[in-house]
């Protein structure tokens, strides 16, 4: 969306942009250290929870959010494990029919001895999971809860990129770009509820773009939490077997420095694979707000 804002107003014709996260290199910080401590304790502050786990306005956990979705919407935890369970599924056969391969570069890594490992396919997905299976886990945020760690997104390391160019640089390079930007918004929400972000956004963007729900032959709505983001598809009403074709964030992973750009890249191969004319990505995001954009293909 920065990319295109700037392409718009003329400061760049061609933008790379996208995302990094390494939330397992996440450090725990001393506060205060710096100037030294006085005689007691020191706390350490866990920044990967503090940065980007955590509500600052109601200081509260993501995943308490994820509960005050199921309880405000009705989302049992039989639906959430059955989400999961299906998200789990669709990203596995994905894996083994090779869908994934043309979005991921393949990484060189090195090591003490013998060939470098050729690291080429995301190391979250779970085969074999059964609804079943996950229904022995305990709620992860609270005694009486539905939010476990199965029906909810990783903790996760990635990164992803795109190129955004202007119709008429593309020309002049004699590039055919894959899609176009038809449109793009942001909404708001309540901090305690997060997770329903996609719906304001979701809603304005195709009334920016002149669709209805109806239009879109395929959208990748980001999976926070199995509550939110049935959540979402609820309030939406849009045919469900066009979001997130081969599985979502919690089968492949939440890097949540990297997530929008991931589900765009996500979209835009797969439209091409189906030859689909107009997708939707849309995520949540922590703090109560949600983005989304719109994609044509000739």
């Amino acid at each position: 969306m920065l990319a295109a804002n700037a392409i718009i107003a003329g400061d760049a014709d061609i933008v790379i942009a996208g995302g990094q996260e390494n939330m397992s290199a996440a450090p725990h910080v001393l506060p205060g250290s710096r100037d030294g401590f006085r005689m007691g304790d020191a706390k350490l502050i866990d920044s990967m929870i503090v940065d980007g786990l955590w509500d600052a306005f109601n200081s509260i956990h993501m995943g308490v959010t994820a509960e005050n979705v199921a309880k405000e919407f009705g989302i049992s935890r039989e639906d959430q494990d059955k989400f999961a369970a299906l998200s789990q599924n669709k990203a596995e056969a994905a894996q083994k029919s090779g869908r994934f391969n043309d979005e991921i570069i393949p990484i060189d890594i090195p090591q003490r001895k013998g060939e470098p490992l050729k690291f080429a396919t995301d190391e979250f997905v779970r085969h074999g999971v059964t609804a079943e299976s996950l229904a022995g886990l305990r709620p992860a945020f609270s005694k009486e809860g539905t939010v476990t760690a199965a029906n909810a997104s990783g903790l996760n390391d990635g990164a992803a990129a795109v190129i955004v160019m202007s119709a008429k640089k593309a020309e002049a390079l004699g590039l055919t770009p894959i899609a176009r930007i038809k449109a793009y918004a942001n909404a708001g929400v309540d901090p305690k509820i997060m997770g329903m972000g996609p719906v304001p956004a979701s809603k304005r963007c195709l009334e920016r773009a002149g669709w209805s729900p109806a239009d879109l032959d395929l959208m990748e709505i980001n999976e926070a939490f199995a509550a939110q983001a049935l959540a979402v598809h609820k309030q939406m009403g849009w045919d469900t077997s066009k979001v997130n074709v081969n599985g979502g964030a919690i089968a492949i992973g939440h890097p949540i420095g990297a997530s929008g750009c991931r589900i765009l890249v996500t979209l835009l191969h797969e439209m091409q694979k189906r030859d689909a004319k107009k997708g939707l990505a849309s995520l949540c995001i922590g703090g109560g707000m949600g983005v989304a954009l719109a994609l044509e293909r000739p």
